[in-house]
Formats: structure tokens, C-alpha cells, sequence
């Protein structure tokens, strides 16, 4: 090769590095919204296509726009709405412990001190403390991860914009990126096809079962008398990602407290309301929604979503299984496709 011809080269590539990292630190304050944005017009893309069927001339931008008022009634508005009141209750609860702890929970706190102390005699903690700790902690951290501020408004604006967009012109996007990708289309088109299925079956068979699940939590415990249940609620969501757990790290000890406190009435109705209905959609509805497409370990998924939402804030309750979710795809095309290639070749 000519001399000119590698400098030419040199110059062209050093050229698109140095714009493409530039592209990078411009688009990167939005990359969290627009991932967002992705994720929503993968898991509701058929919707999309059914829209745009029914539409006059089968417009694009006439369904896109139909699409993404629905995404923002049934998604957007409840996402932001319960970040915000998840973190005014965290709030409350530690400033409530500081000035004026609750007797009724000191009660069941020590109750539970002497369980352990009987079957563990050697072992001791105390509850109150960790509890107050922990109340702090979620104070000073989670109050900030969910806290309805600006640039989370503004975020959720990004990404509702770019919903609209990747619905109208998703597929022409996804064209350029199987042209500009060096892989064989055919395995491109295998990746984005197993993307989208294992993001649908993460997002409706876990994510979705987990708030589902947080979600009658919340209402057992508004009905039964247990105060700032959308905080619970919201950690029943992520105690049914634990394998063996669920929900059941939050309803047993609300639970036990409603019988220390004597309110035994509202006690056996909340054990009621548990198992019958937080347990049937564990049961019954979790494992229907997750057989219909690829299953990820849910200790992966746990990880994920608190991974995610330490990265991500509260985005990340759905951008981490999906970030995970994209390298086991990608690790499967490998060893079905590529490593074969190989293979033959070196045959």
C-alpha cells in the first residue's frame, strides 16, 4: 500500500475517533433516558405494529404518537409518581425515628431480640440500632436515587421523546447499525432478534410479576394498617427478585408486628391477603409470563436490578436485567456462531 494512501487512512480514522468521542461526551448525559427509551419500544413494539395497522395509511408517525401517549399514561407518569412518593416516605420514616420512635415497633424489635436469643444464646444484636442505621443510610442515599428533582423530570422527558422517535423510525436505525456492524447480518439479525426476546420475557416475567407483586403489597398494607406502605411496597418489588425469599422479607415482619402491637384482626387478614394473592401471582402468573421467552437466573436478575439502580437510579430497576441480558446474548451468539466458525475454518 502506498505511502499516501496509509496516511490518508491514518487521518480518516483518527478523524472519526476523535468526532465519535465527541458525539460520546455530547449524547452520554442522555444515553441512561434513551436506553430507557429503547427498552419501552422493545417491550412495546407490537403494540406499535398493531396501532399502526388500524391507522389511516398505516401512518408511522400518527401510531408512534398514539404509542407513546399510552407509554407515558401507563409507564412514565406511575414511574415518576411512585419515585417521588417512595422517597418522601424514606424521609419521613427516619425523621420519625429520630424525634419519636414508635413503641409498637421497639416492642416487636426486642419480642424478636429474645426469639433469637433463645435458639442463639451466644448471639446478640440489636435491632433498634440497625434499624435507625438503616433508616439513615436510606436517607441519605435513596433519597437522593429517588427524589423527584428536575434533571429526573427531564430525563423522563428524553426519554419519552425518544420513544416516539425509535418507534416512527426504529427499524431504519436498526438497519444502519446491521450495515455499520462488522458481523455477518445474519448474526446481527440473530443478536437484535434474542435481545428483544429476552428483554420481553426479563421486563413482563420478573420485573413486571415483582411490581405486580410490590404493588398488592403496598395495598395489603394501606388496607391492614401498616403506614408508608409505598415504601414497602416498593422493597417487596425487590424482595420477590430473591430467590426463595420474595416478598415474604416484608409482609412477615409487618406481619409480626400487627400481633405484637394486638391488632391480630388485621394481622390474619394481611397473612390472608399474602398468600393468597401475592403468592398466587408468584405462583401461578410469574412462571406462565416467564415461560415465553428466555429465563434469566433470578440471584442475575436481583443483581442486575440493584446494579442497576445504584448506576441508573430508579431506570435501573429495568436497565440492569436488560444491560445483563445483552451480554448473555451476546456470550450465546458467540458460542453457537462464532466459535463454530472458527471451527471449520481451522478444519
Amino acid at each position: 500500500m502506498e505511502l499516501s494512501r496509509i496516511v490518508e487512512y491514518a487521518f480518516f480514522f483518527g478523524l472519526l475517533a476523535l468526532s465519535g468521542y465527541l458525539v460520546w461526551l455530547i449524547a452520554a448525559p442522555f444515553m441512561v433516558p434513551l436506553a430507557l427509551s429503547a427498552v419501552i419500544v422493545t417491550i412495546c413494539h407490537p403494540l406499535y405494529e398493531h396501532i399502526r395497522h388500524i391507522t389511516p395509511k398505516q401512518n408511522k408517525s400518527i401510531a408512534a404518537l398514539v404509542t407513546t401517549v399510552i407509554v407515558l399514561i401507563v409507564i412514565i407518569i406511575p414511574l415518576a409518581l411512585v419515585s417521588s412518593l417512595v422517597a418522601r416516605e424514606v424521609v419521613s420514616f427516619y425523621q420519625a425515628m429520630q424525634s419519636n420512635p414508635d413503641m409498637s415497633l421497639m416492642t416487636a424489635t426486642t419480642a424478636f431480640e429474645n426469639v433469637v436469643q433463645r435458639f442463639a444464646p451466644g448471639f446478640h444484636i440489636d435491632l433498634a440500632t440497625q434499624l435507625e442505621a438503616s433508616g439513615k443510610w436510606f436517607a441519605g442515599n435513596l433519597g437522593a436515587i429517588f427524589a423527584g428533582t428536575i434533571s429526573t423530570i427531564f430525563a423522563f422527558f428524553i426519554a419519552l421523546v425518544g420513544s416516539f422517535y425509535f418507534f416512527r423510525d426504529g427499524k431504519e436505525l436498526l438497519d444502519l447499525l446491521v450495515k455499520a456492524s462488522p458481523l455477518p447480518d445474519k448474526e446481527d439479525q440473530i443478536i437484535l432478534r434474542r435481545l428483544a426476546r429476552s428483554v420481553r420475557s426479563v421486563a413482563t416475567g420478573t420485573i413486571f410479576v415483582a411490581m405486580i407483586q410490590g404493588s398488592l403489597v403496598a395495598i395489603g398494607f394501606s388496607l391492614f394498617g401498616i403506614e408508608r406502605a409505598i415504601l414497602w411496597g416498593s422493597l417487596a418489588s425487590v424482595g420477590a427478585l430473591i430467590p426463595g425469599v420474595g416478598t415474604t422479607i416484608v409482609t412477615a415482619p409487618a406481619i409480626l408486628y400487627l400481633f405484637i402491637s394486638g391488632d391480630v384482626f388485621n394481622a390474619v387478614l394481611l397473612l390472608v391477603w399474602s398468600v393468597a394473592l401475592v403468592g398466587f401471582i408468584d405462583n401461578l402468573i410469574g412462571p406462565y409470563l416467564m415461560s415465553r421467552g428466555n429465563n434469566m437466573h433470578p440471584f442475575l436478575i436481583l443483581i442486575a436490578v440493584l446494579g442497576g439502580i445504584s448506576l441508573a437510579g430508579p431506570i435501573g430497576f429495568v436497565l440492569g436485567p436488560v444491560i445483563v441480558s445483552l451480554f448473555l446474548v451476546l456470550l450465546e451468539v458467540y458460542n453457537q456462531y462464532i466459535v463454530k466458525q472458527v471451527q471449520r475454518i481451522s478444519e
